[in-house]
């Protein structure tokens, strides 16, 4: 009885051995003439044909990126040397022609190397529309940024240089495209603004910065000798600054609140040069009026403990 089993039981054994064996040799067979009917002398070809090809079109395009930012670069040069375009103004026209050119080259060696590749570049695009038609009320913020960057380069609002107040930014334009300006704060902070949040431009660059300069005063004072002395330092000092547009308007004894007066006097000057023009006269101001024994009051200095 047991000996019965025990065959019965090898006899078991070898057959699930032999399905196992014939389901090996079977899987076996079937890679192998799968990996036999592959063309491979083909795939080597397709593969070679369009890596030369992606070789070739991203040469191509690297030098037309070459020669076009040379074009660029002589086109500008030449405008630069003309003294009635603004320098700000050559800046982003600059930036903004040389973003545009190297967006174009990058969008068709990105379809030339697609079609090497053998994707239907017609097809993503076709199925691109119809995201983009449904993805359309997402991209409003989008399309209000390539507005109203248009406008602002349009209306020449803005230029790279230019010190600007954007509501709540504050500083000097570095760059401005369709879609953002970039700003950098006095304390170098470089803010990236979408040009749709661009609703108050306060250019302060498009006009003269006064310096205005307050020289305290006794009340026994001779007004007559300060004006005198504050000629002869106009004299010597305005043919020194040539980015003074208004010469200095001496407006005379006015009163400076708590109880003080004084001389003061305005300078008008180029954007950038105010600060500059303003400590240097008012310096020989002080200079001068010490020298002739006029005397400057000053506030007490209160320490606080």
């Amino acid at each position: 009885m047991n000996s019965s089993i025990m065959d019965s039981s090898n006899q078991l054994d070898s057959s699930i051995a032999v399905d196992v064996v014939d389901t090996i040799t079977e899987q076996t067979n079937i890679f192998s003439e799968f990996w036999t009917s592959i063309d491979w002398a083909k795939i080597i070809s397709v593969v070679t044909a369009s890596a030369i090809q992606i070789v070739f079109f991203t040469i191509f395009f690297y030098l037309v990126k070459i020669i076009g930012n040379f074009f660029i670069e002589r086109t500008f040069e030449n405008y630069r040397k003309k003294k009635d375009i603004s320098t700000n103004r050559l800046n982003t026209l600059y930036n903004l022609t040389k973003n545009l050119f190297q967006s174009f080259v990058g969008f068709f060696l990105f379809y030339a190397i697609l079609s090497a590749i053998g994707i239907p570049v017609g097809t993503l695009l076709a199925g691109a529309g119809v995201i983009g038609l449904a993805l359309s009320l997402g991209a409003q913020g989008f399309v209000s940024d390539i507005v109203n960057g248009f406008f602002l380069l349009l209306e020449k609002q803005i230029d790279v240089g230019d010190v600007v107040d954007l509501e709540t930014v504050s500083g000097t334009v570095v760059d401005v495209n369709l879609k953002t300006t970039k700003v950098k704060s006095f304390d170098g902070t470089m803010n990236f603004v979408p040009n749709r949040y661009i609703t108050i431009v306060s250019n302060k660059s498009r006009e003269d910065m006064r310096a205005q300069i307050d020289i305290r005063l006794s009340p026994d004072t001779d007004i007559d000798k300060v004006n005198t002395i504050i000629a002869e330092v106009n004299d010597t000092l305005v043919p020194q600054y040539p980015d003074i547009t208004n010469p200095p308007d001496n407006l005379g004894l006015i009163n400076l609140g708590n109880g003080h007066y004084g001389i003061r006097i305005v300078i008008f000057a180029l954007h950038g040069h105010e600060f500059e023009i303003q400590n240097a006269f008012s310096q020989a101001y002080v200079t001068a009026l010490t020298k002739k024994g006029i005397e400057i009051p000053v506030n007490p200095l209160n320490v606080i403990q």
